[in-house]
């Protein structure tokens, strides 16, 4: 498990939990988080213990009335090239005069990191009515979280969606329901290099003070 300690357990249902948790660590975490470009990715890629636990962790986001309301497929080893074939299927399928090379560049993609952990939105219907935009958020919030618990753990990743994230022969290649989408395929693995900082947005032009 990568010399790390393991988790904490999940508190029982029911068990109080403390509303805060302070923590250095974290602040300066997302202080200099940075995505690690796709192309800087490359092998190894977290062994199975590291991706049960960062999954985990990644589940625990906030979901108004437990809908859970997201999935995830991994996509490893030789399950990357059937994926690359229906990315290539899917291309020729909407565009029959993409040449080859653009066919081979779209069989590549999923080829750039040694383990994609897809994030699935899969909105349910809910009695209570908790708006699918709720509900999207919420799949939002498992990539981000993914992302966060990955680099914690020592490992890079990169979060994207390129075209195949919209297409609609992928999502039957994925067997992704009418009404389900991907929030993001998160590509995870080791850097071959380290990322620079880039542009960051400035708080007094993002951040207003609501008087009424």
């Amino acid at each position: 498990m990568s010399g790390r300690k393991p988790l904490l357990a999940p508190p029982e249902f029911g068990a109080p939990v403390s509303p805060i948790h302070p923590s250095s660590e974290t602040l300066d975490l997302l202080a200099t988080r940075r995505s690690t470009p796709v192309a800087m990715l490359g092998e190894p890629g977290p062994p199975a213990d590291d991706l049960r636990d960062m999954l985990r962790l990644a589940l625990r986001v906030p979901d108004h009335r437990k809908l859970e309301p997201w999935r995830v497929l991994v996509i490893e080893g030789a399950a990357r090239e059937a994926l690359g074939e229906a990315f290539a299927a899917a291309l020729k399928a909407s565009r029959p005069d993409a040449s080859a090379l653009e066919l081979d560049e779209a069989r590549g993609l999923p080829m750039r990191a040694p383990v994609i952990a897809t994030v699935i939105s899969s909105p349910v219907d809910d009695p209570k009515k908790t708006p699918v935009w709720e509900q999207e958020l919420s799949a939002g919030a498992v990539c981000q979280t993914l992302m966060i618990a990955a680099q914690a753990m020592g490992w890079a990743a990169c979060w994207i969606s390129e075209w195949p994230a919209y297409d609609a022969g992928v999502a039957k290649a994925l067997g992704l329901s009418e009404r389900e989408r991907v929030a993001g395929f998160i590509y995870l693995g080791t850097a071959k290099a380290e990322p620079v900082e880039r542009a960051r947005p400035d708080i007094a032009k993002k951040v207003q003070s609501w008087q009424g």
